[in-house]
């Protein structure tokens, strides 16, 4: 652990360690759909095994619930798992639960991104590999399909997970960033302070915003995306992970 002020270093995984939709030409390389174009599929097979429906109503319900999702995840900092989503549009199309085949729909979901998962950013592992050593590090991110669980088992493939000690999922607390509780948790479970904490993460309302109001640090990375970097308030600005051991060295 390093003897500066900062001890600990927290993580969002999509589109700061993991790429999101990078999997999409793997995808199309084995014939297979696009994620969203699938997980319809799944749904409209499931549905007509059980109840006589066109597409096109299947379609429009799951548009009205991923509507609905957004407008939670967004406005409420929750974030719906699966099996809450699809229990919801299917009572919505007069389904009663439980029904055969539900599990398995709600694992087919899940596990899509495990069985054929995104790239990760460039030069993260090394950045990771050195960061270990001097301080601890834990993952902040919030879940939109893929559970906490397989996003273990993603960096586990990528041989990542070993260097994380804390991991806060909002399927598993119940919560999204930026609100307080989420840094709040992952602060308890390192044992450290929330202002020896850095937080590094793509969006400033999420990862910049949410740190600094509990009076955490935060570093806004563009090595994926750019999400407007012009604009942060950010305590640094990092566009190469090469450089963020020195980075975070300099801000302390």
């Amino acid at each position: 652990m390093s003897n500066n002020n900062l001890k600990a270093i927290t993580f969002d995984l999509w589109d700061t360690v993991f790429i999101d939709d990078s999997d999409e030409p793997k995808r199309m390389e084995k014939g297979l759909s696009t994620k969203p174009v699938t997980r319809r599929n799944l749904v409209a097979d499931f549905v007509s095994r059980h109840k006589d429906l066109s597409r096109d109503t299947i379609d429009a319900a799951n548009d009205i619930m991923d509507a609905a999702f957004r407008h939670v995840w967004y406005e409420q900092k929750i974030t719906w798992t699966v099996k809450e989503r699809l229990e919801i549009l299917l009572k919505g199309l007069g389904l009663v639960l439980p029904l055969n085949g539900f599990d398995e729909l709600i694992r087919q979901h899940e596990d899509m991104e495990v069985d054929i998962s995104p790239a990760i950013a460039a030069n993260i592992a090394d950045a990771l590999s050195i960061l270990s050593e001097r301080y601890l590090l834990g993952v902040i991110s919030d879940t939109i399909i893929t559970p906490g669980r397989g996003l273990r088992q993603i960096l586990e493939k990528y041989d990542l997970l070993k260097y994380f000690k804390v991991f806060i999922f909002s399927d598993e607390v119940g919560f999204a960033k930026p609100l307080p509780i989420v840094f709040e948790a992952a602060a308890k479970e390192l044992k450290v302070e929330l202002s020896e904490i850095v937080h590094i993460g793509d969006r400033e309302e999420k990862d910049v915003d949410g740190p600094h109001a509990v009076g955490a640090r935060a570093i806004l990375t563009t090595v994926i995306k750019d999400r407007g970097s012009e604009r942060t308030k950010a305590d640094a600005i990092c566009t190469d992970y090469k450089m963020l051991p020195d980075i975070i060295s300099q801000i302390n």
